[in-house]
């Protein structure tokens, strides 16, 4: 009876799937929680920790697969890298979140939404990608975008902390360092999401 490859390398791209689609939860809840009143931000915060945590089980699983699974659809090492950097962009999402609440932030500066748009859309392109990765197709637009993104987000970043040090959003020295953890929690997401798509490029490059 031979070996049916098939099945267990669609399960691998449908894990993927997942893990992507639950970025695009967490962006929403990161999105929801600029616009909530202040004592309403703990709940948006509650709902961003289960989201989390089933992102988290998701890369456990994959993991777990690859580790148990005699035939991967491309180099394990590949999987698990890019099962890793998907994790970390919910992470640190995640992590921007809980500092929000944590430090008792009030009004947040504008240009956070900014950064949290982008952010929204790298989730939208790496949610489409990855059912792509099951043909190598089509993917140079994703990496090409995410890339201009994350240009675009370092931009929104460098223009937050001059507005910060300049004296923008005031001058108390602990405001100034809170919101700056904030804005380098959602810097640090995008740098993630860029990973992802360099990861998907060298994966789509060894498999062509």
């Amino acid at each position: 009876m031979g070996f049916r490859l098939t099945p267990q390398e669609n399960s691998f791209y449908d894990l993927f799937a997942r893990s992507a689609a639950y970025l695009i939860d967490g962006s929403r809840e990161l999105t929801t929680i600029l616009g909530v009143a202040h004592d309403e931000r703990e709940t948006v915060a509650a709902r961003m920790r289960e989201i989390e945590h089933a992102a988290d089980e998701a890369t456990h699983e994959i993991i777990r697969k690859v580790n148990s699974s005699f035939i991967t659809p491309f180099d394990r090492e590949d999987i698990h890298g890019l099962a890793s950097t998907l994790d970390d962009c919910m992470d640190l999402m995640d992590a921007a979140v809980d500092l929000i609440v944590l430090y008792r932030i009030g009004d947040l500066p504008a240009g956070v939404s900014d950064q949290v748009e982008v952010l929204s859309r790298m989730s939208e392109l790496t949610a489409e990608a990855m059912p792509r990765l099951r043909s190598m197709k089509d993917l140079s637009e994703y990496w090409i975008e995410i890339n201009r993104l994350e240009n675009q987000a370092d931009q929104i970043y460098r223009g937050l902390l001059a507005a910060l040090f300049n004296g923008e959003y005031g001058t108390d020295a602990i405001t100034i360092m809170k919101l700056k953890e904030v804005i380098e929690e959602l810097e640090a997401a995008a740098d993630a999401f860029e990973t992802v798509a360099h990861k998907v490029e060298s994966i789509a490059v060894k498999e062509s």
